[in-house]
């Protein structure tokens, strides 16, 4: 069971969070205004309820986690999003990520291959707060070509490639924040399509995320 009260103590562990995410490198006021304003604990069984604000992943089911917090912010801080962007996210997981894109203004495109993930997600009715939040069960590597061009693209789970139709659905001057790697660690990358459809890559930090599975699962 979930728990939607937001009490004093959960304000105050939300500011304590922010200062840690924050001593830890993260600039970008609007990720920490976002993180601020975004109940995570309503994301969680209430078992998560005390440690809820921990900067740590927790499990949610299906072999999925709800992201740190600071990778969060981290992926947030390099997609650079500006309101009224377009941005594709790729494995919704929890659907933390995707609020915290939608408080800072982005209309937010979400895949999810896990059924079961996804219907929870279509009875969370948190979510019903940020209109500019659409969600898709599908195969994250073919991505959503009815709704391309994107912005923005940003990838929560390991791929061991970059995905060439996300590449594809990507507008030129457009970014993608993906981690890239097999095994338990990943390199951050941020992609920038050129306007001759040619990208050029940055490489940021390790990360370690659940793998990114093609096709989807019922």
């Amino acid at each position: 069971m979930r728990t939607f009260e937001d009490s004093y103590r959960h304000k105050g562990l939300r500011r304590q969070l922010v200062h840690v995410i924050r001593e830890k490198g993260i600039t970008d006021e609007r990720v920490l205004d976002a993180i601020l304003h975004i109940p995570r604990h309503f994301f969680m069984d209430s078992a998560f309820d005390k440690i809820a604000y921990e900067d740590r992943a927790f499990p949610i089911g299906e072999g999925q986690t709800i992201s740190q917090p600071y990778t969060v912010a981290y992926q947030s801080q390099l997609l650079e999003v500006k309101p009224f962007e377009k941005v594709l996210e790729i494995g919704t997981g929890s659907a933390y990520q995707a609020c915290v894109l939608a408080e800072m203004g982005a209309q937010v495109y979400s895949i999810e291959r896990q059924k079961k993930l996804f219907d929870s997600n279509k009875q969370f009715a948190f979510l019903k707060k940020y209109p500019g939040l659409k969600f898709f069960y599908g195969d994250g590597y073919e991505g959503l070509p009815t709704y391309a061009p994107f912005d923005k693209v940003i990838v929560t789970a390991a791929a061991p490639f970059i995905p060439p139709r996300l590449v594809e659905q990507l507008k030129p001057g457009g970014r993608m924040v993906i981690p890239v790697g097999e095994g338990q660690v990943q390199r951050m990358l941020r992609l920038t399509k050129q306007e001759d459809g040619a990208t050029t890559q940055e490489l940021y930090d390790n990360f370690s995320f659940v793998p990114m599975i093609e096709g989807k699962n019922s």
